[in-house]
């Protein structure tokens, strides 16, 4: 896409949301209230505002390549405490996806040496492969990140201090259908 393309989508945008609603972008710069903190993958397929429809201004949204909860990760820290301290969302969305680029990565053991740091975190949210007695399919294996990054997100400190009494799902994007899948906590 050109940039004559990217500005002429912008400002379709821009008009299609001024004819819906004319003092949108007057009440955008008011602030945001957004309900929803966000870890998302970085993959381009998996945006969480338009997968889920969501207009500006409600989702808060922190994206990196496997949705990893990294303490170590300061930007990942920082967007978790302002969303949590200053933005007092009320939920936190940790959303995976099927055809996981970072997941597959990790499971396959990548060597690209420029990948290595981040690819290395992303394994230790996997299986370890010499005790899988079964073959696990990608889509679990994403299924299973998710998890692990619920249980790691509990455990991070600035959670700890600042989000316990904050609700948080864990979701799984089926980039084949476009379904969200809740994965934690299970439905009854």
């Amino acid at each position: 896409m050109e940039e004559l393309e990217l500005r002429k989508k912008n400002e379709e945008f821009i008009q299609r949301i001024k004819q819906q609603d004319p003092t949108f972008f007057d009440e955008l710069k008011k602030g945001q209230t957004p309900e929803f903190f966000v870890l998302s993958c970085s993959d381009s397929r998996v945006s969480p505002s338009v997968i889920t429809q969501m207009p500006l201004g409600h989702m808060f949204v922190h994206r990196n390549i496997a949705n990893q909860v990294v303490t170590e990760d300061e930007s990942f820290s920082a967007s978790l405490y302002y969303a949590l301290k200053h933005l007092k969302v009320k939920k936190i969305v940790i959303k995976g996806h099927t055809d996981c680029g970072g997941v597959k990565a990790a499971w396959l053991e990548n060597d690209e040496q420029e990948l290595q740091g981040w690819i290395s975190r992303v394994r230790t949210s996997l299986p370890d492969k010499s005790m899988t007695i079964e073959p696990v399919s990608l889509d679990e294996l994403t299924k299973l990140n998710v998890l692990k990054q619920v249980e790691r997100l509990m455990e991070h400190p600035i959670y700890k201090e600042y989000g316990t009494d904050i609700e948080v799902l864990g979701c799984l994007f089926h980039v084949e259908s476009g379904e969200l899948e809740r994965v934690f906590p299970l439905e009854n």
